[in-house]
Parts: C-alpha cells; structure tokens; sequence
C-alpha cells in the first residue's frame, strides 16, 4: 500500500516560522512530550508551518500542509510534526505505520502558476469552507543550492521513533499570509504573523533509513 523507507521525494516547500506562547502550542504526545522540549525563544515556542508539493520523480506525489514544533533532546535538535494533512491514502498510511506521524485526509488547492504568487488552501473531508489558507509572495533567489539535515522525533506506539530526513534545495526568501480557522485544528495560528517564511525549491530528499543501515543501528557495538 506504500513504499517501504526510506522514501526518496522531490518538490516545491513553503515554510513559515512562528513563535507562540507555550500556553497556545500544540502539545506532544505523552511518550514524546517525557523525551524532548521544545525550543522557546523569549518564552516562546518555536513552530514551523508548511505547505509542500512533493513531485513526480519521488516514490510518491501528493500535497501536504503540517505544522512542527522545533524541540531538542539532551541538546540534540529535532522536529516533532503535531498536525499534518495529505491528499495520498499511501502517505497517510505509511507516515502512520513507518514513523509515527499523524497524517490526516484532506483535499487540496496550491496553486503556483502565478508566481511570484502561491496561493493555497485545505478543506477537510465533508467540509464546504477550507480551514486554512494562505498567499505565499516569492522573492529573491539564494545562489546555489543547499544542503538539508535534521532528525524528525515522532512517538510511534509506546516508544520515541527517530528518523532522519537528508537532501538539498534552492532557497528563496518570501513573504506568507495565513489565514487558519480560529476554531480549526491550526487555530493555534491565527492572528499571528510568521517571523520567517522561506520557499525550499526543487528539493529532493530522503526520508528514512535503509534497511542496511537499521540493521547497523541494532547491531551491537
């Protein structure tokens, strides 16, 4: 029903960096929530927010939006994903069963034929208004392409599951406009600006580990 990890994808991210109260952040399951901390800037915490199309040319194509809070463990950083909506039943279904990630349905409008103008929103299954929606304006192009490294935390069952996500992209700097149903599942957004937003273009990467190299990590040493 889905492809075993890792999962090599290609496509097009906008991201865009909140800083919340902690009182308003989404919270973490309890095994994960006893494992990491969030990172908190002037006691707020940090919560990455993207839209993203992965493109024919990786194992699967589909749309995505999430939101992430950016944690650390024992000083290592890490990415926790809380909220997190596809429009691919074997993405739902491996995010769920590979890695802990709680991936939803839902349907999809991202619209970047207009550039420098991406224009996005999600509706929920049965639902007749989006819950959120977003104008994403493009901007300068970053020289060259750079690389992407970091380690997404999940709890999957009763255990923390740790995986790591590899790649490059271009980068452009951008301006967003999101626009949450207060009372939607990302309503922890409303009224809030983003401090940050970037487009990580024409990306590639790979989800996962092989099966060589969890074998290795079992092993003893």
């Amino acid at each position: 029903m889905y492809p075993p990890e890792p999962w090599q994808l290609r496509g097009q991210m906008y991201l865009s960096l909140f800083l919340i109260p902690k009182s308003d952040a989404p919270p973490l399951p309890e095994v994960l929530g006893a494992a990491v901390r969030p990172f908190t800037v002037g006691g707020r915490v940090a919560v990455g927010a993207a839209w993203v199309s992965y493109e024919p040319g990786g194992v699967l194509h589909y749309k995505e939006l999430l939101s992430a809070v950016l944690v650390h463990e024992r000083g290592r950083p890490r990415v926790s994903i809380t909220d997190i909506w596809v429009d691919s039943v074997a993405s739902r279904e491996g995010g769920r069963r590979l890695w802990g990630i709680p991936k939803e349905l839902a349907t999809f409008a991202l619209d970047a034929e207009s550039e420098p103008l991406v224009d996005a929103t999600i509706t929920a299954p049965e639902a007749s208004a989006p819950f959120v929606s977003a104008l994403i304006r493009l901007k300068n192009r970053l020289p060259g392409r750079f690389p992407l490294g970091f380690t997404v935390a999940q709890q999957l069952a009763d255990q923390v599951r740790r995986t790591p996500v590899r790649g490059r992209a271009g980068l452009r700097t951008a301006s967003a406009a999101w626009r949450p149903d207060p009372g939607g599942p990302l309503g922890y957004l409303a009224g809030r600006r983003p401090v940050l937003s970037l487009a990580v273009t024409d990306f590639w990467l790979v989800f996962g580990r092989s099966a060589e190299d969890r074998a290795r990590s079992r092993s003893p040493r």
